[in-house]
């Protein structure tokens, strides 16, 4: 299924960085939250990989209830988490991105959060693979931008250290790297890694933020301007606000919940 392209409610920016403000319907949501984001959130890829390898143990012929009871999800997930998946399931679907690895896999207890970039992967842009890294912020509040911008872990200094500091994009590589070993797409790892160590700046950079507010630029006006004032060459970069219905984010995790066992929110 693919995911609505939603509303485009202002364009602000020129080549290298551009934003853009877009928003959902109800139905929208529902219909995202329903397949695809679930799919993310869960990470259905994932546990099918999981549960193929233990349903091939010789002991557990017989034991299905216990392959199941590893691979069960237990808890409902954090309203943000849901954020961050819708945010990666719109690059998946409409800015050609592919993320592998999600971090939800390195978590050693639920819900805790990863330091690093949000969204690790590659984008194909006009036939060639470069990577692509990408932060990922969710906010009710009605500020414009808000805190989650502007704050000193806020979306603004995210985005100007995955711009600004190379060792963090050469973690952030190896990162990837270390996952790719006899993966199904470490050809394309490759590929990209093959740019990179030719110029680490040739990456796409995202900064995504989820809203439940109005539309409105001055959540992304005043950023995408000075980005653009020392974004290196080679370098293209994309901030984007997805505007859900009012008071839409506190009700992700349930939604999303309840969706995935087959009932209506």
């Amino acid at each position: 299924m693919m995911l609505a392209v939603g509303t485009v409610e202002y364009t602000l920016g020129k080549p290298p960085v551009t934003s853009c403000g877009l928003s959902w319907s109800a139905d929208e949501l529902d219909a995202a939250l329903t397949e695809p984001v679930a799919a993310v959130v869960f990470d259905d890829a994932g546990r099918a990989d999981l549960a193929a390898l233990l349903s091939g143990l010789p002991d557990t012929e017989f034991d299905q209830t216990a392959v199941r009871g590893v691979l069960s999800v237990t808890n409902a997930p954090e309203d943000w988490r849901v954020g961050e998946a819708l945010a990666e399931s719109y690059l998946v679907h409409h800015r050609n991105c592919r993320f592998p690895w999600p971090d939800g896999r390195d978590e050693r207890k639920s819900g805790s959060s990863l330091p690093g970039a949000d969204l690790v992967g590659f984008q194909n842009d006009g036939g060639v693979d470069r990577f692509a890294f990408g932060e990922v912020k969710t906010s009710s509040e009605k500020k414009y931008p808000p805190g989650a911008m502007r704050d000193q872990m806020g979306l603004k200094q995210q985005i100007e250290d995955l711009r600004d500091k190379p060792a963090l994009c050469n973690n952030l590589v190896k990162y990837l790297g270390h996952r790719a070993t006899n993966a199904s797409w470490q050809a394309l790892f490759r590929q990209a890694a093959s740019r990179y160590l030719k110029d680490s700046n040739d990456v796409r950079v995202f900064g995504v933020m989820v809203r439940d507010v109005a539309p409105h630029q001055d959540d992304l006006r005043v950023r995408v301007d000075k980005l653009g004032n020392a974004c290196p060459p080679n370098m293209v970069m994309e901030l984007m606000a997805v505007y859900l219905p009012g008071g839409s984010i506190s009700m992700l995790s349930a939604k999303v919940m309840q969706f995935r066992k087959g009932g209506e929110a």
